[in-house]
């Protein structure tokens, strides 16, 4: 039994006292029920401890268990298609052995030892290896295949390898000698702790964009492979649905999905919605590449703070194996709300709104393990981090969403205004921005067009003006403008509503290729310089107007299908025919 006993209880944060047995960010059980724990304060005396669990029932004088490591995830087979809480316990196990809710102290292992892998060998007696080297491959899903690694601390000579076969992860299937003769048994899995970032040979430009099929992020603010974004907005603005849409579409590897905080039904729908999407790209159900991490508002509030961490030392392994992973982390302010819980029981100084002074540091520490790299096998893989913000009453200068802004490179402000009419994604133009575009020009100009930058920055520039003329126009009407402002405004309207403005449950108009947003683009820009060419001859824009060509371009997403770009080539001609009529009613 341990001498070391719970002295006092505030809610997640307990203390031992007069007790030298701790170490900084130990994993530590806790009570009876050894919740688990780990240690973030300790001074001459007094030793803090906060509990990922819920300490409803605990007393003082209940033992504390040192275990000698930190805060660990079990990484190996069997991650993908898995439903976690925030410390890395599957749901389903849990469900089943307890029912909906999850009891203190249930200790259901991460992974399954149950279930046989089929491994597959690619290393000799006598190879000599180092961190990171891949020894073996698993088909983990029909989608991912498993590559099993020497860990990043490890290198040495193979003295012992298994036969190819079925084997569970707790099996030894390589042992390896190091350069002190001592030998080193390899299983299925390894163990990592989930503070510590896991370390890379070299990280890369980031040169490639995130496609994401959503026209406003891809033509105006792209993110890269391996980039950060936040989408910040009030409730009810689409900032879930945002990360739904990136996490169906998005051309990453991997989906690492974290409902840090989140109502519960929220998250079920989630999970019921991952179970039942195909994905797009091989006609498999997308769960066979997406890793879920639930960690909901009536969950232990502690939890929170580390369903972050074990959702990105999750994408890191994956990332490790040559995988580009998307982690979707929604939301980070209800992670800040825990981190300023705990500070509040520690009795801390408060900063700005309560938050700890460290709220920067911890966001910064968080955004920073995205990224670009080569990995220690000289594959290239990456992390990208897209984190829904909830700032409250849609307020971008409150702390969370400010030094989130710091950190991250792409910035999709949500307005509600939009969101309330109906625009998904109800992305603002005005105030978001992408700070990647530098970066990415080279891969646009090469693989699209290099067209394409020239009709993204006619289009900004439309979207600039016509903010300016609404101000004028809220002031005295829109009748006082000259035709030609009044053509930047309908130009600006079939960019809003025809091109920005896009429906998740339309066949074709839910994910959009790179190439038919461009050719999308052609036909707003010929539109707009022979609508202008019309105007200068003293034409009247109104009876253009009244040929509805403004609508049909407006309806191209829906009517030129993902797989027919060349019916784009017809608009051309219904963009001169309507010019044609409008001279012949002019008189022309």
């Amino acid at each position: 039994m341990s001498e070391n006993k719970i002295y006092s209880i505030n809610g997640p944060v307990i203390t031992v006292k007069n007790s030298k047995d701790f170490e900084m960010l130990e994993m530590v059980l806790v009570g009876e029920k050894k919740l688990l724990g780990e240690v973030i304060s300790i001074t001459k005396d007094t030793t803090t401890i906060q509990v990922y669990e819920s300490s409803t029932g605990l007393k003082p004088g209940e033992p504390v268990e040192t275990t000698g490591t930190p805060i660990y995830v079990t990484l190996g087979p069997g991650i993908i298609k898995n439903i976690f809480d925030g410390i890395e316990r599957p749901l389903k196990d849990i469900a089943a052995s307890s029912g909906a809710f999850i009891a203190p102290g249930s200790n259901a292992e991460s992974l399954d030892s149950k279930i046989k892998w089929d491994v597959t060998l690619s290393v000799k007696v006598g190879d000599h290896l180092k961190g990171g080297d891949i020894f073996a491959t698993i088909p983990e899903t029909k989608l991912i295949e498993h590559r099993l690694m020497i860990p990043p601390t490890m290198s040495g000579e193979v003295v012992e390898v298994a036969e190819n076969g079925q084997y569970r992860i707790n099996d030894v299937i390589l042992k390896l000698k190091d350069n002190d003769q001592k030998i080193h048994e390899l299983t299925l899995i390894q163990k990592w702790p989930i503070k510590t970032a896991r370390p890379i040979k070299q990280r890369l430009p980031m040169s490639i964009p995130l496609i994401t099929g959503q026209r406003v992020i891809d033509t105006l603010f792209p993110i890269a492979k391996g980039g950060t974004a936040a989408i910040p907005g009030g409730f009810g603005t689409g900032k879930t649905m945002t990360q739904h849409q990136l996490a169906k579409w998005c051309d990453a590897d991997i989906i690492v999905y974290v409902g840090c905080g989140e109502r519960g039904n929220e998250m079920t729908q989630v999970l019921e919605e991952f179970s039942e999407l195909i994905d797009p790209k091989s006609n498999r159900p997308l769960l066979e590449r997406t890793v879920l991490i639930a960690n909901t508002s009536n969950m232990p509030v502690a939890a929170r703070e580390a369903s972050i961490y074990t959702g990105v030392t999750l994408a890191e392994y994956y990332r490790d194996m040559g995988y580009h992973v998307a982690l979707m982390a929604d939301s980070t302010s209800r992670w800040a709300e825990a981190l300023r819980e705990i500070s509040g029981r520690l009795e801390e100084m408060p900063a700005e709104e309560g938050f700890p002074a460290y709220l920067p540091s911890r966001i910064s520490q968080f955004y920073e393990r995205a990224g670009y790299v080569r990995n220690l096998n000289n594959s290239e893989g990456s992390v990208s981090i897209i984190g829904a913000v909830s700032p409250q009453g849609a307020d971008f200068s409150e702390p969370v969403t400010q030094n989130t802004k710091r950190f991250v490179r792409c910035f999709w402000a949500l307005d509600k205004q939009l969101a309330y009419i109906r625009h998904y994604s109800a992305i603002n133009w005005n105030q978001s921005y992408s700070e990647y575009l530098n970066d990415l020009s080279t891969w646009y100009n090469q693989n699209i067009s290099p067209r394409f930058l020239i009709y993204r920055k006619e289009m900004k520039t439309l979207l600039a003006e016509e903010n300016k003329l609404m101000e004028i126009v809220k002031l005295i009407g829109a009748d006082v403008l000259p035709d030609d402002q009044k053509l930047v405004i309908e130009i600006a309207k079939v960019i809003r509503v025809g091109f920005l403005q896009q429906n998740a449950f339309h066949k074709d108009d839910t994910y959009v290729p790179l190439i038919k947003q461009l050719k999308m683009m052609e036909v707003i820009s010929y539109l707009n310089k022979q609508s202008k060419a019309f105007l200068i001859e003293d034409r009247s824009l109104k009876t253009l107007i009244e040929t509805g060509i403004f609508e049909k371009v407006i309806r191209m997403k829906y009517d030129v299908p993902n797989k027919k770009l060349e019916l784009f080539e017809d608009y051309y001609d219904m963009i001169d025919q309507a010019i044609e009529q409008s001279f012949q009613w002019k008189g022309g």
